[in-house]
């Protein structure tokens, strides 16, 4: 087996005169994986290259992927996400993923920008204040998930643990949705990508579901995203992810 002339043609894009790493020691994987990847996967779907590497390298992270995120990341850039929406994608893996898990990734990212010729930090994207993050934050989360549920959530919450709820408005939303850079139809792309990708994340799965239809996103392209997932996260999260979706919002009631 050898890559096919879509293949070839498709990773040529990302990577102009590279040969995949793993080319001379791993030849027969590497066809199998390019001719799945780079062919086969990209002709279902109508995700545009952008897009499609920002979700990939947001799902990445949230699987521990460095070797294929710096590969990525510079195919991003190539292909041109800009230094901004790379740099605000992995910010917003800190409140999905943890600080734990993206340090490692922020270092990395500003590494490779460097190698780019990009000039650190970038333009700040802060719309937020100490003062103003929680009701700005409160907002966002509302427009995004709902207010009926955000209302519901806050009123079930104990008074000992209402303090998630705070830091849920205030940090999650307050401190990163509300951020510019990428709109928010994108970031919710992002945020589903990382919750499908680090697995057991089932209900926060089906709450970005319907998060994602709320700011405009169809089952069809969540679907396309999932599909483009596939290569790097694998058949068990791919299917569970599909399994949610269709629990969520059905073919039958995509309209």
């Amino acid at each position: 087996m050898a890559p096919s002339e879509t293949a070839r043609r498709n990773h040529d894009e990302l990577f102009p005169g590279q040969l995949p790493a793993l080319a001379v020691t791993d030849p027969e994987l590497v066809d199998v994986f390019s001719n799945f990847a780079f062919d086969e996967v990209l002709s279902h779907g109508k995700l545009d290259t952008r897009t499609r590497l920002m979700v990939q390298l947001a799902s990445l992270i949230a699987s521990q992927a460095m070797g294929e995120y710096r590969a990525l990341l510079g195919a991003a850039l190539t292909v041109g996400v800009t230094p901004v929406e790379v740099k605000e994608l992995v910010y917003q893996a800190v409140p999905y993923v943890g600080m734990g898990r993206v340090s490692d990734f922020l270092h990395a990212t500003n590494e490779i920008l460097r190698e780019h010729g990009v000039e650190l930090p970038v333009p700040g994207q802060c719309t937020t204040t100490p003062k103003d993050r929680g009701e700005k934050g409160l907002a966002i989360q509302k427009e995004i998930i709902g207010a009926e549920r955000i209302d519901d959530m806050r009123a079930a919450a104990s008074a000992d643990e209402m303090h998630f709820q705070d830091y849920l408005a205030g940090n999650c939303f307050g401190d990163y949705l509300t951020r510019t850079g990428i709109d928010v139809p994108r970031r919710e792309l992002l945020t589903l990508s990382m919750l499908v990708s680090l697995g057991g994340c089932e209900p926060q799965v089906k709450g970005h579901i319907l998060a994602n239809l709320n700011v405009g996103n169809s089952r069809g392209l969540m679907l396309d995203v999932i599909t483009q997932l596939l290569p790097y996260i694998g058949y068990p999260r791919t299917l569970n992810a599909l399994r949610v979706l269709n629990e969520t919002v059905p073919a039958s009631n995509a309209g």
